[in-house]
């Protein structure tokens, strides 16, 4: 029996990791279809996010059934209490990666992105791609230190989330509201999926750990004055 149970707590993991790299893999051919207006791609990416759902459903049935059955404690309940937690994490990224997706539909032919904010874009789909990736690989080896690090790569995304507002309040600006508009909602949803990662992270340091990820970091920088 316990030899089951497990079995079930790997298998737990294991949804995680797939939901994380579905995710990745989301975003990253969200960016291609936005910045291409690859309609059928868009529509790709738009029908595979019920595949998430449906893992972050499963995923979800399955460690309520842990707590009912084994009653777990200690180690044991975080690794369930924390996997539905990062199980939701990684479905609202799904939903973050498809919001690029629809918008690439919505504005097909035409892409909503300035041919001059290409670059900039492509680049945050980039970096999106690459935070999950890691975030998958925290699931896998349960590395603090490497969790700990995603925060730090996710300063890139901020930096070229402001980017963009640079070029929105920029005198120059002559693409119109609409594309403002467009553009500001692709640079949040990217903020959204970068932030989204590194709560994975987070979350896995509180499971090793058995405390929060600030908190760590709190006790291990050194007090200012000392």
């Amino acid at each position: 029996m316990r030899d089951a149970y497990h079995e079930e707590l790997d298998s737990i993991g294991e949804g995680l990791v797939e939901m994380a790299r579905l995710v990745g893999s989301a975003i990253g051919r969200a960016t291609t279809a936005m910045l291409d207006a690859d309609l059928k791609l868009a529509e790709s990416v738009i029908a595979a996010d019920q595949k998430v759902d449906d893992l972050q459903h499963d995923l979800e049935a399955r460690a309520i059934a842990l707590l009912a059955r084994q009653q777990p404690v200690a180690t044991d309940l975080r690794i369930v209490v924390t996997s539905l937690r990062m199980s939701a994490d990684l479905e609202r990224s799904g939903d973050l990666a498809q919001h690029v997706a629809k918008l690439a539909r919505l504005r097909f032919p035409d892409t909503a992105v300035p041919r001059d904010l290409h670059a900039t874009i492509l680049e945050m789909g980039q970096l999106a791609q690459r935070l999950m990736a890691k975030a998958a690989e925290v699931i896998i080896t349960k590395d603090v230190d490497l969790a700990l690090q995603l925060e730090h790569d996710d300063d890139e995304m901020d930096l070229l989330h402001r980017t963009l507002f640079q070029h929105l309040m920029d005198d120059r600006w002559r693409h119109g509201i609409e594309t403002a508009v467009d553009v500001t909602l692709l640079g949040r949803y990217y903020e959204r999926f970068a932030d989204h990662a590194v709560s994975v992270a987070k979350r896995v340091v509180y499971l090793v750990t058995g405390e929060h990820a600030d908190e760590l970091q709190a006790a291990e920088s050194p007090v200012e004055g000392a």
